[in-house]
């Protein structure tokens, strides 16, 4: 027998799916298009040329954004600059692309695993497996930002398509009231999440191929916007030389290689050279490049890049 106390969070259960329900329906994401009704009668090519001509339509909805994302960046930098760190917070989708963008910054520009941080709602297990009312959380958010020691340095980027997601949301409020930096990105406009946030990135992408399934042209905005606020805030903290990754860790023997071509194109040096340079640098190849042009050995590029903070153009103007 169900008794008064279940009927009455039934009851309240039901009103909040009706009330998330409505939300839903004003979403651009999760609107529904009549005209692709019968998608799943078409043969596969025709099926893969709609999708390939909705995906054409992401990169321009990312540069009406090119403004914004500038914005965001250069703040984020600033604080990184001093010691802070990049941070992503974001559920399902969003959260595994965040969690993907920071997991590939160690390898790429040298930074600590505890520089760029992805938070997914539900912890690791998420990124495999769905976390049930995870996402529905801003008190997980909270949790998930103070179990890292948040501080008013760091940057949080709260990631929803929806831009109404109670963990991207929650996260972006939590820090914001902390004194760190925050930006929303979402791929609807007027969301919540651009309102709880100093930065509010909009890529409005329009409808899904599939309804709802923001996976698809969403989730490709999200990972190119996400690319650009990685990219360009470790080109400003002097991670790159030129269009060099001068900082990339030498972990597997591709990323060798990799070392040693980047100082050859650097330097325009041999390979003995550059072998030589690379050995007495301890693979480290903005101190070999720095030896190589500046013709000093390893303990000086290594003290000239330190007081220069990393930045190996203003190493070199030394």
């Amino acid at each position: 027998m169900t008794s008064p106390y279940d009927a009455e969070d039934a009851e309240e259960l039901a009103h909040d799916i009706e009330r998330l329900r409505a939300q839903l329906a004003t979403l651009t994401t999760e609107a529904f298009r009549p005209e692709l009704a019968d998608i799943d009668r078409l043969p596969t090519s025709e099926i893969a040329r709609i999708m390939n001509g909705e995906d054409r339509t992401v990169p321009g909805a990312v540069a009406a954004q090119l403004h914004v994302i500038a914005a965001a960046i250069d703040a984020a930098a600033e604080r990184m600059a001093r010691g802070g760190r990049l941070v992503y917070a974001g559920a399902g989708t969003a959260g595994r692309l965040g969690v993907l963008d920071a997991s590939e910054c160690p390898p790429t520009f040298n930074t600590g695993s505890d520089k760029v941080i992805g938070l997914i709602a539900g912890g690791p297990t998420a990124l495999v497996n769905a976390v049930e009312g995870a996402e529905d959380s801003a008190e997980l958010a909270a949790r998930d930002l103070d179990g890292i020691g948040l501080g008013a340095d760091d940057t949080v980027v709260g990631v929803s398509a929806s831009g109404r997601t109670p963990y991207a949301v929650g996260a972006v409020e939590h820090a914001r009231a902390a004194g760190a930096l925050t930006i929303g990105l979402s791929c609807n406009p007027g969301s919540v999440l651009t309102a709880a946030a100093e930065h509010g990135i909009e890529v409005v992408v329009g409808p899904e191929l599939l309804t709802g399934s923001t996976r698809l042209k969403a989730g490709t905005a999200q990972k190119l916007v996400l690319n650009m606020i990685s990219t360009i805030t470790m080109i400003r903290l002097g991670k790159t030389y030129g269009n060099l990754m001068v900082d990339v860790r030498a972990s597997n023997d591709k990323l060798r290689a990799r070392s040693r071509r980047i100082v050859a194109l650097a330097t325009g040096a041999q390979d003995g050279a550059t072998e030589a340079a690379l050995t007495a640098a301890d693979g480290e190849v903005k101190t070999a490049i720095l030896m190589l042009l500046a013709d000093v050995d390893a303990p000086t590029a290594s003290a000239r890049l330190d007081k220069a903070g990393g930045h190996l153009r203003e190493a070199l103007r030394e």
